[in-house]
């Protein structure tokens, strides 16, 4: 039987990906106590970069909000990962930490991170109403358009 974020998951009809392997000197996440920090992810979709480039360059704010959702998409299958494939296990999302590739005189940062921020509180309810942070970058790995991590208190 699932719990309830696995069952809001499924009535959204989004399934979770294959969580990213680390590729560096830097493992996919740490738990401390009940806090799991995740650490930065990528828009992955199928295992594969697809939104790169800057936004206020090549990218408008409806492709960085795609990538911010893939990222937290990605953090969440850390998530489950975490809690040994429960992701009923998340308690509550603390906070996000969010880098958006930009042209310095893009300020439109919060707007493109609401693409992660508002599919957490849709999978995880007043749970996924979190502490945030969100600034822009001159470049990201991989030339990545977004990157985030974040911190989960699971059970």
């Amino acid at each position: 039987m699932s719990g309830p974020i696995a069952s809001r998951l499924k009535e959204l009809g989004i399934e979770l990906p294959t969580p990213a392997a680390a590729v560096a000197n830097y493992v996919p996440f740490v738990m401390a106590g009940d806090l799991l920090f995740v650490s930065g992810q990528l828009p992955l979709e199928n295992g594969k970069l697809v939104v790169t480039g800057k936004l206020g360059d090549t990218l408008g704010i409806e492709d960085g909000v795609r990538a911010a959702r893939l990222c937290a998409l990605n953090l969440l299958a850390q998530a489950r990962a975490a809690g040994g494939g429960d992701i009923d296990r998340v308690r509550r999302l603390v906070r996000l930490t969010a880098f958006v590739s930009s042209t310095p005189g893009f300020t439109d940062q919060p707007k493109v991170i609401n693409g992660a921020s508002d599919l957490m509180v849709q999978v995880l309810g007043e749970a996924g109403r979190h502490a945030r942070v969100a600034v822009g970058a001159p470049s990201l790995p991989l030339d990545a358009a977004v990157e985030i991590e974040g911190i989960f208190q699971l059970g």
